[in-house]
């Protein structure tokens, strides 16, 4: 006779994980709503923040987004004069994104509202908790690259 062990049904982390992402990319779209960009336009302008001068194909890489959304993604950024593209000097038939001024004080603009996004997500955790989150991603992240 085979007896059933009852246990506690959790969700998969990969759910779990896509629900803080889903959660995030919500409040951030009504962040930026008011300077009429979208959280996948905001993460984009963050990543040239940190990384300046990237290929599309690095920028979309980055973004964990196709190839064709991040020329969407560009192609608005750069109406908007938040972004502009140069011709790398190394590889000519390669274009660069680059931040504009503008694209830098949009940034400025929204640092300390997504700053406090980011505490409120992480609230309930202590600091070293908030730590170990960031590390866990971190190596989640890094063993499925």
């Amino acid at each position: 006779m085979v007896v059933a062990q009852a246990t506690q049904a959790h969700p998969s982390l990969l759910y779990m994980i896509k629900r803080v992402d889903l959660v995030v990319r919500s409040h951030l779209d009504e962040l930026v709503k008011p300077a009429g960009i979208t959280a996948l336009q905001y993460t984009s302008l963050t990543i040239l923040e940190r990384h300046d001068g990237l290929s599309a194909a690095q920028l979309a890489r980055d973004s964990f987004v196709t190839a064709q959304s991040v020329a969407d993604v560009v192609r608005s950024l750069e109406n908007r004069g938040l972004v502009r593209r140069e011709r790398n000097p190394g590889n000519r038939r390669e274009l660069l994104i680059l931040l504009t001024d503008e694209g830098r004080e949009l940034l400025a603009r929204f640092a300390e509202p997504v700053r406090k996004l980011e505490e409120r997500m992480v609230r309930d955790l202590t600091s070293h908790q908030a730590d170990q989150l960031r590390q866990a991603l971190s190596k989640a992240w890094h063993a499925l690259s």
